[in-house]
């Protein structure tokens, strides 16, 4: 399963990024603000997502 970091697109922070070949799933997710996005590699279809509010 390669990884990679990237940035959050919900806190900016530093989340990782992996490719799950077997299932041609496409996960991120941001142990800083529990940000979690899981795509279908190929097609881009989102399986399942949850991104929180930020509060000051």
């Amino acid at each position: 399963m390669p990884s990679e970091l990237v940035r959050c697109p919900n806190c900016g922070q530093y989340a990782q990024r992996s490719l799950q070949t077997e299932s041609g799933r496409l996960e991120t997710e941001c142990p800083h603000c529990d940000y979690l996005m899981i795509l279908h590699a190929a097609s881009g279809q989102v399986i399942e997502a949850y991104a929180p509010g930020l509060y000051p």
